[in-house]
């Protein structure tokens, strides 16, 4: 993406100055001024310019073969330590419930370890529709290279509209390079997550300018919309030990899960 002031079309209003929210427009002899280094391409000065002096330019979508309607599912990733589902990804499938009630689809959750059996059955109980999941005993820790390639491959894969996990240092970690990996967006530390009524996009609010608003943000043209969220934001649902679901163990090509880095030792901190 690109943006430019049009010096023939711009009169210094200042209009633009004042929409900014980074603070990246000046007026430089009664023209306005962009400093790229603040910008980050938002788009939030180009309405409010009455005489379309502000040109941004989006590249042309690549076509990878899909497009958005092709995402369906709301999916949750399921953080585990030696182990066990970690309590974050229950209240997710809360939420995840809710966002795919009003979509009309379903929620999977995802877990990635080995000798999981008795976890899956959990992401089950709390709201999981279906449950895929990737065991080798190269996963049974947490690494950067292999979780982000076999997640991101599961997500080539299937296509899920919406992927969810919690803002803690593995998911925060992993997500992130996740979204890169499959160019798409990423809303971190989410505290509100609905859908719009009209368009079907999910709605990702959380705080801006350190807490002092509350920012919602959108991502309408790629695929899966992704957002981070903290422990304790939202409420896990009672569990339904009578609930069934489709459980998928995925086999995966084995170079996915091979890691340029080596794990020697974990350190527990206590207290």
């Amino acid at each position: 993406m690109s943006i430019q002031i049009i010096t023939e079309k711009c009169t210094g209003c200042t209009l633009c100055v004042k929409a900014c929210p980074f603070g990246a427009i000046s007026i430089v002899d009664k023209k306005a001024v962009i400093d790229l280094h603040k910008c980050n391409l938002c788009g939030a000065c180009v309405p409010v310019c009455k005489f379309e002096a502000i040109l941004l330019e989006k590249p042309e979508e690549k076509a990878r073969g899909a497009r958005t309607e092709d995402y369906k599912g709301v999916w949750v990733f399921a953080e585990q330590k030696k182990g066990k589902v970690q309590p974050v990804v229950f209240e997710l499938l809360a939420k995840a419930s809710e966002l795919a009630k009003t979509l009309n689809t379903d929620v999977s959750a995802v877990v990635l370890g080995n000798n999981l059996k008795g976890e899956i059955e959990k992401l089950i109980w709390y709201g999981a529709d279906r449950v895929y999941v990737v065991e080798d005993g190269k996963l049974a820790n947490y690494q950067d290279e292999p979780y982000t390639n076999v997640l991101a491959e599961l997500i080539k894969k299937y296509k899920p509209q919406i992927v969810l996990t919690g803002a803690t240092s593995i998911g925060r970690s992993l997500i992130s390079r996740v979204a890169v990996k499959i160019h798409t967006g990423l809303t971190a530390d989410c505290t509100g997550l609905d859908i719009d009524p009209e368009k079907k996009i999910l709605l990702q609010t959380r705080p801006a300018f350190g807490g002092n608003i509350m920012a919602t943000i959108i991502t309408p043209n790629h695929r899966p919309q992704m957002a981070t969220v903290r422990h304790k934001v939202f409420a896990a649902n009672p569990p339904d030990d009578k609930k069934k679901a489709e459980v998928r163990y995925e086999q995966l090509d084995g170079s996915l899960v091979e890691s340029r880095t080596k794990l020697l030792y974990i350190v527990v901190e206590l207290g």
